[in-house]
C-alpha cells in the first residue's frame, strides 16, 4: 500500500482501514515514510477528521508499536492522571505528592512540551540532576518504595506516538481530536494503569479552544479506557485564564511546591484537589468527600511537601533551586498595563507563545529549552489595574528573546471599566454515564 494513496484516502474525506493506518504508522517509526508524507496524512486527518473505528485502531497500533508495561508488581490500584496541557499547567507534580501521601500509588509516565503547553519531562529536568529516564524495574521499585515516581515516555513505550507526537508539535496538527485522543489513550494503555484520570483543559490557553470539543474529546477517551477495562473519567477545566501564576519549567516547578506547603495560587489548589481527590476514590481511599478532605489534610499536615521533596530527592534533583534565589545568568524586563480598569480576559495562548519566545518552549523539535526562561503574572483576570501596574515579569537567560515576546504578551490583555466575573475552575465532569456539567 503506498502512502499517496494512503494520504489521498484522507484527504478525501474516506475512512481508512486497519492495514493503511499500520502501513503508516509502522513506515514512518522505521524511516521509510518521511517526515513530509506524515505530515501531509496529520494535516488530512486534522482537516477531515476521523471516525471512531479509526481512532480505536490507530490507539490499538500505536499502543503494541513498543512494550505494554506490566506494573502487576506495584501493590494496590495504580491510578493514573493525564492533562490535555495548558498554560501553567502543573498540576502532575502536586497530585502526585498529595496522592502518594494519603498512601496510594502513584506510577505516572509523562510528556515533554506539545505546542505552547509546557511538558511535565520538562518542567522536571529543569531540577538539575533530576533523573526522568528509568528503566521499567527501577520505575516499579521506585513506587513500591516511596508510593510515587514521574518518568518520561521511553523510547519503548508507545514510540511511535513519541515520533508522531514529536512532528505534530511542529506541523500545526497538535489540535486535532482525533489524534489527541490516540494519542493520550495509546501512552495510557501502554503504561500499564489500572483507572485513569483525565484533565482535558477547555480555552484560549489550551488545545480545544470551546466545551464541546473538550466534551467529545472526553467522551472519545472515556470510550476507548472502558472499553480496554480501566474505568475512566474526566474532568474539563478553564484554560482561559492561566493555571497559576507562573509560567515557564524552573518558575512552574517552584511555585508547584508552594502549592504543597498550602501556599499557592488558590486556582492551582482547588484543581488539585478536585484531581487529587478523584485519583484518590478511584484507588479505593472512600467517597469523594473522605478523599476530598484526605487531600486537603495531605497539604496542611506537611506531608504533601515531604513527599514532594522525597520524589525530588529519590530521582537525584538538587532541592535547593524549589526556593527562589538570585541568579546572575537571568535577565528580568517588566510589562506595565497600559490604562486603568479591571482585566476583561487574556489570550492564554498569547501568552504561552510569549514564554515560549523567551526560550521556555521549543519552536521545532530540535530546539534546546532554557528552563529558567518565562513569565511570573502579577495580574490575571478580574483583577483592578492602573495605568502602569506591573502586569508581568518576564525572564530569560538570552536578552535578545525579549523583544518578540514583549510584543506578544502586551496583546494578552483586554480591559474593561466594569468588574468582571471570573468563571469557575472545574467545568464538567464526564465518566461513562455521561455529562455533569457545573
Amino acid at each position: 500500500m503506498r502512502m499517496y494513496d494512503i494520504i489521498a484516502t484522507k484527504r478525501d474525506g474516506k475512512e481508512l482501514n486497519y492495514d493503511a493506518l499500520k502501513t503508516f504508522v509502522d513506515g514512518y517509526c522505521d524511516g521509510s515514510i518521511p517526515d513530509y508524507q506524515a505530515s501531509a496524512l496529520l494535516m488530512a486527518m486534522l482537516l477531515k477528521g476521523m471516525t471512531h473505528q479509526e481512532i480505536a485502531e490507530l490507539t490499538d497500533i500505536m499502543a503494541k508499536s513498543g512494550d505494554i508495561i506490566d506494573l502487576s508488581g506495584i501493590d494496590g490500584i495504580k491510578v493514573d492522571k493525564h492533562s490535555t496541557g495548558g498554560v501553567g499547567d502543573k498540576t502532575t507534580l502536586v497530585i502526585t505528592s498529595i496522592v502518594a501521601a494519603c498512601g496510594k500509588k502513584v506510577a505516572k509516565m509523562s510528556g515533554r512540551a506539545l505546542g505552547h503547553a509546557g511538558g511535565t519531562i520538562d518542567k522536571l529536568e529543569s531540577i538539575p540532576g533530576f533523573k526522568t529516564e528509568l528503566t521499567e524495574e527501577e520505575f516499579i521499585e521506585n513506587v513500591n518504595r516511596i508510593g510515587c515516581c514521574i518518568a518520561g515516555q521511553t523510547g519503548n513505550i508507545a514510540p511511535a506516538d513519541k515520533k508522531i507526537y514529536a512532528l505534530r508539535d511542529v506541523t500545526g496538527t497538535v489540535e486535532s481530536i482525533p489524534l489527541i485522543a490516540s494519542s493520550i489513550m495509546s501512552k495510557k494503555l501502554a503504561s500499564g494503569a489500572d483507572k485513569m484520570v483525565l484533565d482535558i483543559k477547555v480555552g484560549s490557553g489550551a488545545l480545544l479552544k470551546t466545551q464541546e470539543e473538550a466534551e467529545e474529546l472526553a467522551e472519545i477517551m472515556i470510550q476507548i479506557g472502558e472499553r480496554n477495562g480501566k474505568e475512566t473519567i474526566a474532568l474539563l477545566t478553564d484554560m482561559d485564564t492561566p493555571l497559576g501564576y507562573a509560567i515557564g519549567n524552573l518558575n512552574e516547578v517552584r511555585e508547584a511546591y508552594q502549592n504543597v506547603l498550602g501556599q499557592g495560587p488558590s486556582d492551582l489548589m482547588e484543581i488539585c484537589l478536585v484531581l487529587s481527590a478523584e485519583m484518590l476514590k478511584l484507588a479505593g481511599y472512600g467517597s469523594y468527600d473522605e478523599c476530598y478532605q484526605a487531600a486537603k489534610e495531605a497539604v496542611a499536615s506537611g506531608k504533601a511537601k515531604a513527599k514532594f521533596i522525597e520524589l525530588v530527592k529519590n530521582q537525584g534533583g538538587d532541592i535547593s533551586v524549589l526556593e527562589p534565589v538570585n541568579d546572575e545568568e537571568v535577565i528580568t524586563q517588566e510589562l506595565v498595563a497600559s490604562e486603568d480598569g479591571y482585566i476583561q480576559s487574556m489570550d492564554t495562548e498569547a501568552l504561552g507563545k510569549a514564554s515560549m519566545l523567551l526560550g521556555s518552549g521549543r519552536k521545532t523539535k530540535d530546539d534546546k529549552i532554557d528552563y529558567k526562561a518565562g513569565i511570573y503574572l502579577h495580574k490575571k483576570t478580574g483583577m483592578k489595574v492602573s495605568k502602569g501596574d506591573v502586569l508581568a515579569t518576564l525572564s530569560a537567560t538570552d536578552a535578545s528573546k525579549f523583544d518578540e515576546a514583549r510584543k506578544v504578551l502586551a496583546t494578552a490583555y483586554r480591559y474593561s471599566d466594569k468588574p468582571v466575573e471570573t468563571k469557575p475552575i472545574i467545568i464538567a465532569r464526564v465518566d461513562k454515564h455521561g455529562i455533569k456539567r457545573y
